[in-house]
C-alpha cells in the first residue's frame, strides 16, 4: 500500500496503524501518531484501518529543556 509517512511516500505492507508501525520498525516505541491529520491513540492503532494514500505522521517524544 502507498502511504506518506512523515512527508515522505512509501510502500508499507500493512492493513492497519499498528501494523504499519511495526512493518517501520517502530515496534514498540514510544511514539505519537496521526493520520490524515487526526491523532491516533495508541489503544485505537490496530483498529485504524489505512487506505492507500493516507497520510501518517510519527513524532518521537523529546526531552531537553
Amino acid at each position: 500500500m502507498k502511504l506518506v509517512v512523515n512527508g515522505s511516500p512509501l510502500e508499507v505492507d500493512a492493513g492497519d496503524l499498528a501494523a504499519a508501525l511495526a512493518a517501520l520498525d517502530y515496534g514498540d516505541a514510544k511514539v505519537a501518531t496521526a493520520v490524515n491529520g487526526a491523532f491516533v491513540p495508541a489503544a485505537a492503532r490496530a483498529s485504524r484501518v489505512l487506505a492507500d494514500g493516507d497520510r501518517i505522521e510519527i513524532v518521537s517524544p523529546r526531552q531537553g529543556g
